[in-house]
Formats: C-alpha cells, structure tokens, sequence
C-alpha cells in the first residue's frame, strides 16, 4: 500500500478549533526533487504542487506518520504570488503526534503553486561499473551505474534525482528526529527553535539554486555533472518512481575503448604464494573519462572471447572516488594462469669477525635463489615481481636476464619486470649476500 505524507487544507481537527475554515481539495504532486547524500542517511526533498486557496486564513496540515522525515526541518514557499501570500507560522499541535500545521494567509483565491522541502532518512545510493575488455585487453569498455534504495516509509512517483558525492557532517541522525512522537520534546514543552541538523550551510543554499523545472523528458538516461564546493553533484536525467521498500538501478555512463594496463604482480609478503593481477586506467581525456570524478563503488571486469560476445568473468575490485587526472589500480585477484616460484638452490655463510674472547660477531650470508615463471595464458603479459630483504645492508649478482629486468626500489627492497610471450617460461637468478653483526660496518665503509 502506497504511504504519503497526509497534506491538505482543513476543516476541522479534533480537539482543535478551526471552524469555518473550508476545505478544499489537494491536487497531486507535480514534481519532486530527490537530493540523496553518499555519506550520510540524508535526502532532501523538494516537492512542488498547486494549492487551491481563498482570500484570508488558509490551514494547511501535514503529517509525517509512517515517514522518516524530520519534521523540524519542513520549510513551504509560494513559487508565485509571493508578495500577495505570507506563510505566517508553522505550529506542532500540543499531544497530536506527528502532525504539523501551517497558517497562511492570502490576497488572493485559486490555485497557487508551493514548494514544501524537507529533510529525509532511509534513501540511500551506491555507485557500481562493469568493465569489459577487449579480446587483446588492451582496452576496455567502462559502464557505471548507480543503485538508489528507498526504505523512507513514503513513494516517490517521478522524482528527478540527484546524487551528492563528498562527506557532509550533521549534528543529528534525521532517522532519530523522524523517530520523535513530538518534534521538539515533550507535548508539555513550548516549541522553541532548534539548530539546522546541517552544519554545511553552504551546500543546501547552492542545492536550493537549482530549478525544478529541469525535470527531463522520455531519452536515454544521462548523468549531468556539477561541482557543488567540496562536494560533486549528479543529476540523472529526466523522472524515476522509486516505491518505498524498492531499490531501482540507474544509468551513469558509458564510456568505450578506454585504454587499460594489465599488470601481473608476484610479492610474496604481500600476496602471499600467488601472483595478482592488477588493472589500471587514469581519469582523464586521454582515457576518454576525465569530465568529472568517479564515486567509488564495485567494478567487476569481464572479457570478450569471441564475436558473438559471450563474456568470461576476470574478477573484481572496489576502489574509492577517483578525482579528475588520478590513476587507479583494481587488484582483480590472484592469477591462477601466471605462476612464480622461488626456490633456494644454496645457502652458506662467510668472512666471520670475532670480538676479544673469540666470539663471532660477524659474518656474511650468501643465498642462492632461483626464480620458475610461468605464463599458461594465450595473451603476453607484464609481470613484476618484488623481493624484500629483513636487512638494509646487502648485495646483489644478478645472473642472465635479470640483469636488464632488474631495479632498486629502497633500501631493502628490489624488483624485475618482464614482459612475458602468450605460453611462454622464464628463469631468473640472482645471488643475495647480506652483512650481519660486524660486518655491517665493513660494508658501510665499502659502500661509501
């Protein structure tokens, strides 16, 4: 069963006296304007419809029973007419819940359109993408889409709807204050002001400056993008009914051939015994994005293996927003089809210094390794692989081709990249000398 906020003009209240007062008939919304938050449970919503007044004292009642709304934060404004219409008060009716009541008065008699905003919990969005790559994986198509719930307790019938990206900070959860038999406190207490729950003043006065009458017409939905201070404004185009209780997928972008890097990546310390695949692209024009930054989400990648599009699953990765010119990584998991496997062929020790009663305080630690790779799939690849060392004090002879793969990344750390042929195998060797005890200051002096 569909749940509104209850708003019409009234003719009488029980255990209130508005007598005399005519009641007249509220039309459907016209608009509604959807402003949901990332970062926190906050929409605003901006509803937009005629109401048909007589000249004099108009009572307008609005109950947010079954809603998630905070009532503290209901603002009205005549959209026309204001010089002829003053909205005198907004009253909370001693021991009637979740009611309010406006007063108006006018200079005139018809129809007036109003703007009603208010504050809302339950409405949520999250960004998710699909990646798919090209049968060389050398680009990638890049589809974003963004998933809207709506657990508010009210339906929201063609709604324009925006999303907000950046971090907003609130005094109050708006769920607690929808949450409150009577808005402010006991049915015994005086209403008296309360702050705005918003501490980011500046951002609902800019979301205010957006007309309504934008709301687009029946095309392929678009997300027009908007820098908002420090926050990052998407308009979807055009009107989405989101039932309460519902969650609706929505279109962000499709962006095609963006340039990828796929890189293999072997560090034992970090990944343990597999090799993960890494893939990469930048925000940027280069890479056919870089009109706006990119919310963070969920991108699950997949592969074109043949013409009639069938798809194979390449894994995973959430990442974080992307601002305009930044590069990101997605590690999609290990890499069953590239194989590392270091082994130790020798390992010896040397040179041993000895202190005044003949005790070794001293000596070098020379070990072996050989270095298996495998690459089984029927594409070339790029594979680095990192060895980490538990002393800064060390040497290295690189044998064969690790000696052009080979480079220092810090003190103790090194890594060798390869560019590796579809079903291809490669060895690498080196031999590490490390400096215990004594020895180390040997090596220091060596090394200056």
């Amino acid at each position: 069963m569909k749940r509104y906020p209850i708003l019409f003009i009234v003719a009488a209240l029980t255990g209130l006296s508005f007598a005399k007062v005519d009641l007249v008939t509220l039309p459907t919304r016209d608009r509604t304007q959807l402003t949901i938050y990332e970062s926190a449970d906050l929409t605003l919503v901006r509803d937009s419809r005629d109401l048909t007044l007589k000249e004099g004292q108009n009572r307008l009642q609005f109950s947010w029973a079954g809603t998630l709304i905070d009532p503290t934060s209901l603002s009205m404004l005549p959209r026309a007419h204001a010089d002829q219409i003053e909205i005198t008060d907004l009253t909370y009716p001693s021991r009637v819940q979740n009611l309010g009541l406006w007063t108006i008065e006018s200079r005139l008699a018809g129809p007036v359109p109003f703007e009603i905003t208010y504050l809302t919990s339950g409405l949520s969005w999250r960004a998710f993408y699909m990646g798919t790559l090209a049968g060389d994986e050398k680009t990638m198509r890049l589809e974003g889409y963004v998933r809207v719930s709506n657990h508010s307790g009210e339906d929201y019938e063609n709604a324009q709807v925006r999303l907000i990206v950046g971090q907003v900070h609130i005094l109050d959860q708006i769920a607690d204050l929808a949450r409150r038999a009577y808005p402010y406190g006991r049915p015994d207490e005086f209403p008296r002001p309360v702050p705005a729950p918003m501490t980011q003043e500046t951002a609902m006065k800019a979301l205010r400056t957006f007309d309504m009458a934008t709301v687009g017409a029946a095309k392929p939905k678009e997300i027009v993008k908007e820098g908002l201070s420090e926050y990052f404004l998407y308009t979807i185009e055009g009107t989405e009914t989101i039932p309460n209780q519902w969650s609706k997928r929505l279109p962000s972008f499709d962006a095609d051939q963006i340039p990828v890097v796929n890189l293999y990546k072997f560090e034992e310390e970090m990944y343990g015994p597999d090799v993960v695949r890494y893939l990469s692209f930048k925000n940027d024009g280069e890479h056919k994005l870089g009109q706006t930054p990119i919310p963070g989400g969920m991108l699950r990648v997949y592969r074109s293996v043949d013409r009639q599009g069938h798809l194979s699953y390449e894994g995973q990765s959430a990442f974080k927003y992307i601002p305009v010119g930044e590069e990101v990584q997605l590690n999609l998991g290990p890499a069953a089809n590239v194989l590392v496997e270091p082994k130790l062929m020798e390992y010896r020790t040397d040179n041993y210094c000895f202190d005044e009663r003949g005790n070794i305080n001293g000596w070098d630690q020379i070990q072996h390794f050989r270095i298996e790779i495998k690459n089984t799939r029927n594409l070339p690849i790029k594979l680095e692989i990192k060895r980490n060392f538990s002393t800064s004090y060390w040497d290295l002879e690189n044998r064969g081709p690790a000696k052009k793969a080979f480079e220092k990344v810090d003190l103790d750390t090194v890594k060798y990249t390869l560019q590796m042929e579809p079903r291809s195998e490669q060895i690498l060797e080196y031999v590490l000398t490390t400096y215990e005890g004594t020895r180390q200051e040997a090596w220091t002096k060596q090394s200056r």
